[in-house]
């Protein structure tokens, strides 16, 4: 147990505090603290590195305030290495997995859900399909650097992807389905807006509740201009920032009686 702080600590807390931010930015350098790792609550961190919880808080306010750190509440918050911001250009065509590799990121995923079922009214009309087909339902929740970046909820045609639910879903469902089935995106029409988070997508995200969310929803089309997935992405907005580039691909973009932007892309 640590020892009550000594009135030296007390008076000299600014020489103290500095020592405490440079032993958490050598952590970080020698690797020792990774993007998204968890230092711990504020009397966790008092209590490792031997400091007033007072003192504590003035180390750590300037790596807050430079990015370095951020503060989560909640059961599991703290205080973490801060993640770095995905880039996700809406004129790609690629998995999340292949553009998280592009920009330097691991990723990992996590199968929420899966389903084989009728499709509803919207999925119907989504994938040009009548309501006795069957479509599968697939919910994963993938990570970004070991941090959640979001939950996405797909939906496919079950006639094109018959035994998809016995495949491994931890992966690029894209690159499965050009492997096995043949199917290579072609077209994806989205549309961007902002939401918040409902309380189960809150905990599997690691934020709070109402906290903003970018929500993407996604209609892919395969080379015969089939529509063969529905999806609809849910990110975390303070970990992702969309580009867009026009320079080998074709884009449409026209603005929905609900004011929401519909961006539509096709390979060159």
């Amino acid at each position: 147990m640590r020892c009550a702080p000594s009135p030296m600590e007390e008076s000299e807390g600014g020489p103290i505090a500095e020592d405490v931010r440079r032993r958490i930015l050598s952590m970080l350098a020698q690797g020792a603290l990774r993007p998204g790792s968890r230092l711990g609550t504020e009397r966790e961190m008092a209590d490792r590195f031997e400091v007033s919880r007072s003192t504590l808080r003035s180390a750590l306010l300037p790596l807050s305030r430079a990015g370095v750190l951020e503060r989560r509440t909640g059961r599991n918050g703290g205080t973490f290495v801060r993640a770095d911001v995905v880039e996700r250009n809406a004129a790609e065509l690629a998995g999340l997995p292949a553009r998280l590799r592009s920009g330097g990121h691991t990723s990992a995923t996590r199968v929420l859900a899966t389903d084989r079922r009728p499709p509803t009214p919207a999925e119907a009309a989504a994938l040009e399909i009548g309501d006795r087909r069957e479509v599968f339902a697939i919910r994963r929740l993938r990570y970004a650097d070991g941090v959640p970046l979001s939950v996405d909820f797909s939906c496919f045609v079950a006639d094109h992807v018959v035994d998809l639910l016995e495949q491994p879903l931890g992966g690029s469902l894209y690159e499965l389905f050009a492997v096995r089935y043949g199917l290579v995106p072609a077209t994806s029409s989205e549309t961007i807006e902002v939401v918040s988070a409902s309380p189960r997508e809150a905990q599997w995200l690691g934020v709070t509740h109402r906290r903003p969310l970018v929500a993407i929803t996604r209609v892919t089309r395969d080379a015969a201009d089939r529509p063969f997935e529905y999806a609809y992405d849910l990110f975390r907005a303070d970990r992702v920032r969309l580009t867009a580039t026009t320079s080998t691909v074709t884009a449409r973009e026209r603005r929905g009686t609900d004011g929401r932007v519909e961006r539509s892309v096709s390979s060159a």
